[in-house]
Protein backbone atom coordinates (compact mmCIF):
# COMPACT_ATOMS: atom_id res chain seq x y z
CA UNK A 1 0.00 0.00 0.00
CA UNK A 2 2.64 2.51 0.79
CA UNK A 3 6.16 0.50 -0.15
CA UNK A 4 7.91 4.17 -0.95
CA UNK A 5 11.84 2.33 -0.55
CA UNK A 6 12.95 2.59 -4.35
CA UNK A 7 11.28 6.27 -4.95
CA UNK A 8 13.89 8.95 -5.09
CA UNK A 9 12.08 12.29 -3.54
CA UNK A 10 12.53 15.27 -6.07
CA UNK A 11 10.34 17.98 -4.08
CA UNK A 12 12.98 19.53 -2.11
CA UNK A 13 14.01 22.96 -1.36
CA UNK A 14 12.14 26.47 -0.70
CA UNK A 15 10.65 27.14 -3.86
CA UNK A 16 11.04 31.25 -2.98
CA UNK A 17 14.79 30.96 -4.00
CA UNK A 18 16.08 30.51 -7.49
CA UNK A 19 19.81 29.49 -7.94
CA UNK A 20 21.06 32.84 -8.41
CA UNK A 21 19.99 36.64 -7.71
CA UNK A 22 17.23 37.08 -9.88
CA UNK A 23 16.98 40.74 -11.01
CA UNK A 24 14.06 41.92 -13.20
CA UNK A 25 11.84 39.46 -14.68
CA UNK A 26 10.25 41.73 -16.91
CA UNK A 27 13.21 42.91 -18.26
CA UNK A 28 13.98 39.47 -20.11
CA UNK A 29 10.43 37.44 -20.79
CA UNK A 30 7.43 38.04 -22.19
CA UNK A 31 3.72 36.77 -21.57
CA UNK A 32 3.02 34.29 -24.43
CA UNK A 33 6.59 33.34 -24.64
CA UNK A 34 7.46 29.89 -25.15
CA UNK A 35 10.09 28.61 -22.80
CA UNK A 36 12.27 25.54 -22.65
CA UNK A 37 11.92 24.17 -18.58
CA UNK A 38 13.89 20.68 -16.71
CA UNK A 39 11.51 20.32 -13.74
CA UNK A 40 13.26 20.14 -10.60
CA UNK A 41 10.57 19.54 -7.88
CA UNK A 42 7.18 19.94 -7.26
CA UNK A 43 5.45 22.86 -5.35
CA UNK A 44 3.14 22.91 -2.60
CA UNK A 45 0.09 22.62 -5.08
CA UNK A 46 1.49 19.64 -6.94
CA UNK A 47 2.91 22.31 -10.06
CA UNK A 48 5.81 21.62 -11.53
CA UNK A 49 9.28 23.52 -10.71
CA UNK A 50 11.83 24.63 -12.97
CA UNK A 51 13.85 27.57 -13.53
CA UNK A 52 14.15 29.84 -16.83
CA UNK A 53 17.16 32.70 -16.55
CA UNK A 54 17.19 32.43 -13.19
CA UNK A 55 13.87 33.09 -12.65
CA UNK A 56 11.59 30.70 -10.83
CA UNK A 57 8.70 29.20 -13.33
CA UNK A 58 5.76 27.15 -11.67
CA UNK A 59 3.77 24.71 -14.46
CA UNK A 60 0.69 23.23 -13.63
CA UNK A 61 0.84 19.89 -14.75
CA UNK A 62 4.69 18.84 -15.38
CA UNK A 63 6.42 16.82 -13.11
CA UNK A 64 9.95 16.15 -11.72
CA UNK A 65 12.59 15.22 -14.16
CA UNK A 66 10.56 16.17 -17.02
CA UNK A 67 11.45 18.60 -19.74
CA UNK A 68 9.12 20.30 -20.99
CA UNK A 69 8.09 23.15 -23.21
CA UNK A 70 5.78 25.86 -21.68
CA UNK A 71 4.05 29.07 -22.43
CA UNK A 72 4.73 32.09 -19.98
CA UNK A 73 0.82 33.13 -18.61
CA UNK A 74 1.58 35.52 -15.87
CA UNK A 75 4.93 37.51 -14.35
CA UNK A 76 5.45 38.60 -11.36
CA UNK A 77 8.35 40.40 -9.81
CA UNK A 78 9.66 37.01 -7.92
CA UNK A 79 8.41 34.44 -10.30
CA UNK A 80 6.30 33.25 -13.02
CA UNK A 81 3.74 30.89 -14.17
CA UNK A 82 3.75 28.88 -17.63
CA UNK A 83 0.87 26.60 -19.02
CA UNK A 84 2.41 23.02 -20.11
CA UNK A 85 2.57 22.75 -23.98
CA UNK A 86 4.89 19.73 -24.68
CA UNK A 87 6.19 16.77 -22.97
CA UNK A 88 9.97 16.13 -24.64
CA UNK A 89 11.03 13.79 -21.88
CA UNK A 90 8.54 12.09 -19.68
CA UNK A 91 8.36 11.47 -16.02
CA UNK A 92 9.13 7.27 -15.27
CA UNK A 93 5.86 8.13 -12.61
CA UNK A 94 3.33 10.07 -15.05
CA UNK A 95 0.19 8.36 -15.41
CA UNK A 96 -3.09 8.69 -17.35
CA UNK A 97 -5.75 10.39 -15.20
CA UNK A 98 -9.05 8.47 -14.78
CA UNK A 99 -10.81 12.15 -15.48
CA UNK A 100 -10.67 14.56 -18.12
CA UNK A 101 -11.24 17.08 -16.79
CA UNK A 102 -8.52 16.24 -13.86
CA UNK A 103 -6.71 19.52 -15.58
CA UNK A 104 -9.54 22.08 -15.38
CA UNK A 105 -11.34 21.80 -12.10
CA UNK A 106 -9.65 21.56 -8.39
CA UNK A 107 -9.58 18.15 -6.22
CA UNK A 108 -7.19 16.08 -9.10
CA UNK A 109 -4.20 17.82 -9.27
CA UNK A 110 -1.80 14.87 -8.75
CA UNK A 111 -3.86 12.58 -10.64
CA UNK A 112 -0.98 12.38 -13.29
CA UNK A 113 1.29 10.99 -10.58
CA UNK A 114 1.20 7.31 -10.18
CA UNK A 115 0.39 6.89 -6.40
CA UNK A 116 3.72 5.75 -4.68
CA UNK A 117 5.39 8.86 -5.72
CA UNK A 118 1.66 10.91 -4.57
CA UNK A 119 2.53 9.65 -0.95
CA UNK A 120 6.32 10.45 -1.28
CA UNK A 121 5.19 14.51 -1.96
CA UNK A 122 3.08 14.58 0.69
CA UNK A 123 5.29 13.44 3.37
CA UNK A 124 7.81 16.29 1.62
CA UNK A 125 5.06 19.30 1.63
CA UNK A 126 5.27 18.99 5.17
CA UNK A 127 9.33 19.12 4.56
CA UNK A 128 8.58 22.02 2.61
CA UNK A 129 6.24 23.98 4.92
CA UNK A 130 8.86 23.07 7.71
CA UNK A 131 11.66 24.82 5.99
CA UNK A 132 9.59 27.80 5.16
CA UNK A 133 8.64 28.86 8.72
CA UNK A 134 11.78 26.81 10.91
CA UNK A 135 10.62 25.81 13.69
CA UNK A 136 12.82 25.22 16.78
CA UNK A 137 14.76 22.16 15.61
CA UNK A 138 12.93 21.34 12.16
CA UNK A 139 15.61 19.87 10.02
CA UNK A 140 15.55 17.08 13.20
CA UNK A 141 12.19 16.11 13.09
CA UNK A 142 11.34 12.31 12.36
CA UNK A 143 8.94 12.64 9.23
CA UNK A 144 7.14 8.90 8.57
CA UNK A 145 5.89 7.74 5.66
CA UNK A 146 2.69 8.66 4.21
CA UNK A 147 0.11 6.19 5.17
CA UNK A 148 -2.27 5.55 2.03
CA UNK A 149 -4.83 3.57 0.55
CA UNK A 150 -4.91 0.44 -1.45
CA UNK A 151 -7.62 1.75 -3.60
CA UNK A 152 -7.06 5.25 -3.84
CA UNK A 153 -9.86 6.53 -5.59
CA UNK A 154 -14.02 6.27 -4.96
CA UNK A 155 -13.26 7.52 -1.27
CA UNK A 156 -15.04 11.28 -1.68
CA UNK A 157 -18.43 10.32 0.98
CA UNK A 158 -19.48 13.92 0.30
CA UNK A 159 -20.38 15.69 -3.21
CA UNK A 160 -20.60 19.20 -2.93
CA UNK A 161 -21.60 20.30 -6.76
CA UNK A 162 -22.82 23.89 -7.78
CA UNK A 163 -25.62 23.93 -10.16
CA UNK A 164 -25.63 26.14 -13.04
CA UNK A 165 -27.75 26.29 -16.88
CA UNK A 166 -25.08 25.48 -19.72
CA UNK A 167 -26.36 25.88 -23.16
CA UNK A 168 -29.92 25.69 -21.87
CA UNK A 169 -29.20 22.27 -19.84
CA UNK A 170 -28.91 21.51 -16.23
CA UNK A 171 -25.24 20.95 -15.22
CA UNK A 172 -23.72 20.19 -11.45
CA UNK A 173 -19.92 20.17 -10.71
CA UNK A 174 -17.03 22.20 -9.75
CA UNK A 175 -15.58 25.74 -11.16
CA UNK A 176 -12.63 25.89 -13.20
CA UNK A 177 -9.88 27.16 -10.69
CA UNK A 178 -9.70 30.37 -10.47
CA UNK A 179 -13.17 31.12 -12.38
CA UNK A 180 -17.05 30.56 -11.13
CA UNK A 181 -17.18 29.00 -15.07
CA UNK A 182 -18.60 25.39 -13.87
CA UNK A 183 -17.69 22.09 -15.33
CA UNK A 184 -20.21 19.63 -15.69
CA UNK A 185 -19.16 16.26 -13.60
CA UNK A 186 -21.02 13.52 -15.23
CA UNK A 187 -18.94 10.93 -13.13
CA UNK A 188 -15.78 11.28 -10.88
CA UNK A 189 -13.29 8.91 -9.58
CA UNK A 190 -12.66 10.33 -6.65
CA UNK A 191 -16.61 10.55 -5.48
CA UNK A 192 -18.24 7.24 -3.85
CA UNK A 193 -20.16 6.14 -6.72
CA UNK A 194 -23.78 6.17 -4.86
CA UNK A 195 -23.50 9.93 -4.34
CA UNK A 196 -23.07 10.87 -8.36
CA UNK A 197 -25.65 8.38 -9.02
CA UNK A 198 -27.65 10.25 -6.73
CA UNK A 199 -26.53 13.78 -7.96
CA UNK A 200 -26.96 12.94 -11.82
CA UNK A 201 -30.31 11.81 -11.15
CA UNK A 202 -31.30 14.80 -9.29
CA UNK A 203 -29.79 16.72 -12.14
CA UNK A 204 -31.90 15.12 -14.53
CA UNK A 205 -35.21 15.55 -12.43
CA UNK A 206 -34.11 19.39 -12.55
CA UNK A 207 -33.70 19.15 -15.79
CA UNK A 208 -36.97 17.42 -16.86
CA UNK A 209 -39.32 19.41 -14.13
CA UNK A 210 -37.97 22.96 -15.27
CA UNK A 211 -36.92 23.47 -11.71
CA UNK A 212 -35.56 27.48 -11.10
CA UNK A 213 -31.87 27.20 -11.89
CA UNK A 214 -29.53 29.85 -9.77
CA UNK A 215 -27.95 32.20 -12.11
CA UNK A 216 -25.32 34.10 -10.60
CA UNK A 217 -24.79 36.93 -12.99
CA UNK A 218 -28.31 38.51 -12.69
CA UNK A 219 -29.11 36.78 -8.21
CA UNK A 220 -32.11 35.21 -10.23
CA UNK A 221 -33.73 31.48 -10.02
CA UNK A 222 -33.76 29.03 -7.17
CA UNK A 223 -31.61 25.95 -6.62
CA UNK A 224 -28.02 26.82 -6.17
CA UNK A 225 -26.14 23.96 -4.97
CA UNK A 226 -26.77 20.08 -4.50
CA UNK A 227 -25.25 17.85 -1.25
CA UNK A 228 -25.06 14.49 -1.30
CA UNK A 229 -23.21 12.76 1.59
CA UNK A 230 -23.32 8.64 1.98
CA UNK A 231 -22.77 6.81 5.12
CA UNK A 232 -20.08 4.06 4.26
CA UNK A 233 -21.28 1.59 6.98
CA UNK A 234 -24.85 2.07 6.73
CA UNK A 235 -25.32 3.17 2.86
CA UNK A 236 -27.80 5.79 3.85
CA UNK A 237 -27.59 8.72 2.47
CA UNK A 238 -28.82 12.48 3.00
CA UNK A 239 -29.98 15.36 -0.14
CA UNK A 240 -29.55 18.35 0.32
CA UNK A 241 -30.77 21.62 -1.91
CA UNK A 242 -29.27 24.87 -1.60
CA UNK A 243 -31.48 27.48 -2.42
CA UNK A 244 -31.55 31.26 -3.27
CA UNK A 245 -35.11 31.45 -1.68
CA UNK A 246 -37.69 29.01 0.59
CA UNK A 247 -39.42 28.07 -2.39
CA UNK A 248 -38.58 24.66 -4.31
CA UNK A 249 -40.80 24.15 -6.91
CA UNK A 250 -41.71 20.46 -7.72
CA UNK A 251 -40.37 19.30 -4.40
CA UNK A 252 -42.49 16.86 -3.99
CA UNK A 253 -42.44 15.20 -7.30
CA UNK A 254 -38.73 15.00 -7.24
CA UNK A 255 -38.43 12.87 -3.89
CA UNK A 256 -41.23 10.79 -5.33
CA UNK A 257 -39.27 9.70 -8.01
CA UNK A 258 -36.26 9.80 -5.93
CA UNK A 259 -37.68 7.30 -3.07
CA UNK A 260 -38.33 5.11 -6.16
CA UNK A 261 -35.05 4.95 -7.55
CA UNK A 262 -32.91 5.04 -4.18
CA UNK A 263 -34.53 3.84 -1.07
CA UNK A 264 -30.81 4.79 0.07
CA UNK A 265 -31.83 8.51 0.49
CA UNK A 266 -33.39 9.10 4.16
CA UNK A 267 -32.57 12.14 4.76
CA UNK A 268 -34.19 15.09 2.18
CA UNK A 269 -33.24 18.80 3.66
CA UNK A 270 -33.26 21.98 2.01
CA UNK A 271 -30.81 24.85 3.41
CA UNK A 272 -31.54 28.15 2.26
CA UNK A 273 -28.40 30.87 1.19
CA UNK A 274 -29.86 33.59 -0.29
CA UNK A 275 -28.51 36.01 -2.31
CA UNK A 276 -24.48 36.35 -3.56
CA UNK A 277 -22.13 35.58 -1.63
CA UNK A 278 -19.06 33.31 -1.31
CA UNK A 279 -20.51 30.82 1.17
CA UNK A 280 -22.10 27.68 -0.01
CA UNK A 281 -24.32 27.21 3.38
CA UNK A 282 -26.88 29.69 4.43
CA UNK A 283 -27.93 29.65 8.54
CA UNK A 284 -31.76 28.36 7.95
CA UNK A 285 -31.94 24.30 7.70
CA UNK A 286 -35.60 22.61 6.62
CA UNK A 287 -36.01 18.87 6.77
CA UNK A 288 -38.44 18.10 3.41
CA UNK A 289 -38.97 13.93 3.99
CA UNK A 290 -36.98 11.37 6.06
CA UNK A 291 -34.97 12.12 9.07
CA UNK A 292 -33.11 15.21 9.63
CA UNK A 293 -29.56 13.00 9.80
CA UNK A 294 -27.63 9.69 8.61
CA UNK A 295 -26.10 7.08 11.02
CA UNK A 296 -22.58 5.70 10.00
CA UNK A 297 -20.10 3.49 12.20
CA UNK A 298 -16.83 4.55 12.99
CA UNK A 299 -14.32 2.19 15.51
CA UNK A 300 -17.53 0.88 17.07
CA UNK A 301 -19.35 4.08 17.52
CA UNK A 302 -22.90 5.26 15.78
CA UNK A 303 -22.79 8.58 14.80
CA UNK A 304 -25.72 11.17 13.78
CA UNK A 305 -24.73 13.28 10.88
CA UNK A 306 -26.49 16.26 10.03
CA UNK A 307 -26.52 18.26 6.85
CA UNK A 308 -23.58 20.66 8.18
CA UNK A 309 -21.87 18.63 10.54
CA UNK A 310 -18.56 18.71 9.90
CA UNK A 311 -17.40 14.39 9.36
CA UNK A 312 -13.96 13.53 7.69
CA UNK A 313 -14.52 12.60 3.70
CA UNK A 314 -12.60 9.47 3.31
CA UNK A 315 -14.58 7.19 5.93
CA UNK A 316 -11.69 4.23 5.69
CA UNK A 317 -8.82 6.65 6.44
CA UNK A 318 -10.81 8.33 8.94
CA UNK A 319 -9.77 5.06 10.90
CA UNK A 320 -6.40 4.93 10.09
CA UNK A 321 -5.87 9.09 11.39
CA UNK A 322 -7.29 8.12 14.85
CA UNK A 323 -5.87 5.10 15.64
CA UNK A 324 -2.53 7.69 14.76
CA UNK A 325 -4.22 10.03 17.14
CA UNK A 326 -4.81 7.09 19.72
CA UNK A 327 -1.16 5.72 19.65
CA UNK A 328 0.30 9.44 19.89
CA UNK A 329 -1.65 10.70 22.93
CA UNK A 330 -0.67 7.60 25.10
CA UNK A 331 -3.67 8.42 27.44
CA UNK A 332 -4.33 7.11 31.15
CA UNK A 333 -7.20 6.73 33.02
CA UNK A 334 -7.26 10.25 35.13
CA UNK A 335 -7.14 12.35 32.29
CA UNK A 336 -9.22 15.33 31.25
CA UNK A 337 -8.98 15.29 27.99
CA UNK A 338 -10.13 18.44 25.61
CA UNK A 339 -11.21 17.22 22.21
CA UNK A 340 -11.00 20.90 19.63
CA UNK A 341 -12.23 21.87 16.67
CA UNK A 342 -14.79 18.48 17.88
CA UNK A 343 -17.34 18.21 15.13
CA UNK A 344 -19.77 15.71 15.73
CA UNK A 345 -17.49 14.58 18.59
CA UNK A 346 -15.53 11.43 16.29
CA UNK A 347 -12.25 11.47 18.08
CA UNK A 348 -13.27 12.89 21.66
CA UNK A 349 -15.73 10.08 21.98
CA UNK A 350 -13.24 7.25 20.71
CA UNK A 351 -11.08 8.23 23.14
CA UNK A 352 -14.01 8.28 25.86
CA UNK A 353 -13.28 4.97 27.30
CA UNK A 354 -9.42 5.77 28.24
CA UNK A 355 -9.90 8.58 29.88
CA UNK A 356 -11.66 10.47 32.94
CA UNK A 357 -13.43 13.00 31.56
CA UNK A 358 -13.85 14.54 27.77
CA UNK A 359 -14.96 18.29 26.91
CA UNK A 360 -15.11 19.40 23.61
CA UNK A 361 -16.49 22.19 21.27
CA UNK A 362 -17.74 23.41 17.59
CA UNK A 363 -18.47 27.05 16.23
CA UNK A 364 -21.46 25.12 14.23
CA UNK A 365 -24.39 24.35 16.90
CA UNK A 366 -25.86 21.41 14.91
CA UNK A 367 -22.65 19.76 15.51
CA UNK A 368 -22.20 20.32 18.71
CA UNK A 369 -26.01 19.12 19.01
CA UNK A 370 -25.02 15.65 16.78
CA UNK A 371 -22.07 15.33 19.26
CA UNK A 372 -23.76 15.10 22.71
CA UNK A 373 -26.13 13.43 21.19
CA UNK A 374 -24.05 10.64 19.79
CA UNK A 375 -22.65 10.36 23.00
CA UNK A 376 -25.99 9.49 24.61
CA UNK A 377 -26.34 7.49 21.70
CA UNK A 378 -23.28 5.00 22.37
CA UNK A 379 -23.81 5.49 26.07
CA UNK A 380 -21.06 7.64 27.09
CA UNK A 381 -21.71 9.66 29.79
CA UNK A 382 -18.42 11.16 30.63
CA UNK A 383 -18.53 13.31 27.61
CA UNK A 384 -19.96 16.40 27.26
CA UNK A 385 -19.87 19.50 24.16
CA UNK A 386 -20.44 22.78 23.74
CA UNK A 387 -21.26 25.31 21.16
CA UNK A 388 -18.37 28.20 20.91
CA UNK A 389 -14.99 28.44 19.58
CA UNK A 390 -11.94 26.86 21.41
CA UNK A 391 -9.95 29.63 22.65
CA UNK A 392 -12.72 30.92 24.72
CA UNK A 393 -13.96 28.12 26.19
CA UNK A 394 -10.68 26.36 27.17
CA UNK A 395 -9.87 29.38 28.80
CA UNK A 396 -13.20 29.45 30.49
CA UNK A 397 -12.89 26.24 31.88
CA UNK A 398 -9.26 26.22 33.02
CA UNK A 399 -10.73 29.65 35.13
CA UNK A 400 -13.31 27.68 36.65
CA UNK A 401 -10.75 25.24 38.07
CA UNK A 402 -10.59 22.01 34.54
CA UNK A 403 -7.64 21.07 34.05
CA UNK A 404 -6.84 19.36 30.54
CA UNK A 405 -4.26 17.06 30.84
CA UNK A 406 -4.43 16.10 27.50
CA UNK A 407 -5.25 18.36 24.36
CA UNK A 408 -6.10 17.08 20.89
CA UNK A 409 -7.20 19.83 18.02
CA UNK A 410 -7.93 19.00 14.71
CA UNK A 411 -8.32 22.67 13.73
CA UNK A 412 -9.55 24.22 10.00
CA UNK A 413 -6.94 25.19 7.22
CA UNK A 414 -6.44 28.19 8.91
CA UNK A 415 -4.67 26.11 11.91
CA UNK A 416 -4.68 27.39 15.79
CA UNK A 417 -6.24 30.55 16.44
CA UNK A 418 -2.82 33.04 18.33
CA UNK A 419 -5.23 32.79 21.73
CA UNK A 420 -5.91 29.30 21.94
CA UNK A 421 -1.49 28.72 20.91
CA UNK A 422 -1.51 31.17 23.83
CA UNK A 423 -4.07 29.05 26.07
CA UNK A 424 -2.23 25.74 25.04
CA UNK A 425 1.24 26.96 26.32
CA UNK A 426 0.11 28.42 29.61
CA UNK A 427 -2.41 24.73 30.18
CA UNK A 428 0.61 22.87 29.51
CA UNK A 429 -0.75 19.55 29.34
CA UNK A 430 1.10 16.60 29.56
CA UNK A 431 -0.36 14.87 26.28
CA UNK A 432 -0.77 16.86 23.20
CA UNK A 433 -1.55 15.88 19.75
CA UNK A 434 -2.37 18.26 16.60
CA UNK A 435 -4.12 17.10 13.35
CA UNK A 436 -3.55 19.10 10.54
CA UNK A 437 -4.79 19.66 7.13
CA UNK A 438 -3.25 22.15 6.21
CA UNK A 439 1.27 21.71 6.74
CA UNK A 440 1.89 25.57 6.00
CA UNK A 441 -0.23 26.79 9.48
CA UNK A 442 0.97 23.55 10.43
CA UNK A 443 4.54 24.74 10.77
CA UNK A 444 3.70 28.44 11.28
CA UNK A 445 2.38 27.54 14.67
CA UNK A 446 4.74 25.05 15.55
CA UNK A 447 7.05 28.00 15.89
CA UNK A 448 5.14 28.96 18.61
CA UNK A 449 4.55 25.73 20.20
CA UNK A 450 8.49 24.33 20.15
CA UNK A 451 8.97 27.04 22.79
CA UNK A 452 7.24 24.50 25.50
CA UNK A 453 7.07 21.57 23.08
CA UNK A 454 9.36 19.00 20.96
CA UNK A 455 8.50 17.53 18.19
CA UNK A 456 8.65 13.33 18.62
CA UNK A 457 7.26 13.01 15.25
CA UNK A 458 4.97 14.04 12.30
CA UNK A 459 2.72 11.44 10.77
CA UNK A 460 1.52 12.31 7.27
CA UNK A 461 -1.84 10.46 6.30
CA UNK A 462 -3.11 10.96 2.65
CA UNK A 463 -6.77 11.95 3.45
CA UNK A 464 -6.90 13.33 -0.13
CA UNK A 465 -5.67 10.82 -3.04
CA UNK A 466 -5.01 12.43 -6.31
CA UNK A 467 -5.17 16.11 -4.82
CA UNK A 468 -2.18 18.20 -3.16
CA UNK A 469 -3.64 18.07 0.12
CA UNK A 470 -1.92 16.35 3.00
CA UNK A 471 -3.44 15.42 7.18
CA UNK A 472 -0.81 14.74 9.21
CA UNK A 473 -1.02 13.88 12.90
CA UNK A 474 1.93 15.59 15.38
CA UNK A 475 3.32 13.91 18.49
CA UNK A 476 4.65 16.44 21.31
CA UNK A 477 6.09 16.03 24.67
CA UNK A 478 6.31 19.00 27.07
CA UNK A 479 9.97 19.99 27.51
CA UNK A 480 11.19 19.28 31.21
Amino acid sequence: MNDNKNYKPQFKKDYHKSPQSQGSVQDTIEIGQRIPLTIKRLGINGEGIGYFKHTICFVKGALPDEVVTATVTAIHPRYMTAELHAIREKSEDRVEPRDTYAGKVGGFELEHLAYPAQLEFKRDIVRQALEKYRPAGHQYYKLLPTIGMDNPYEYRNKAQFQVRKLDGKVAAGLYKEGSHDLVDLPTCSVQHPLTMKIMRRVVALLDELDVPIYDEEHGSGIVKTIVVRVAATTNEAQLVFITNSTKLPHKREMIAELQKDFPEIVSYMQNVNKGKTSLVWGDDTACLAGKTFIQDKLDGLTFNLSARAFYQLNSSQTSKLYAEARKALELSPTDNLVDAYSGVGTIGLSLADQVKEVRGMDIIPESVEDANENAKLNGITNATYEVGRAEDLVSQWMAAGFHPDAIIVDPPRTGLDDKLLETIIHAKPERFVYISCNPSTLARDLTQLTTDYIIDYIQSIDMFPQTARCEAVVKFTRRS
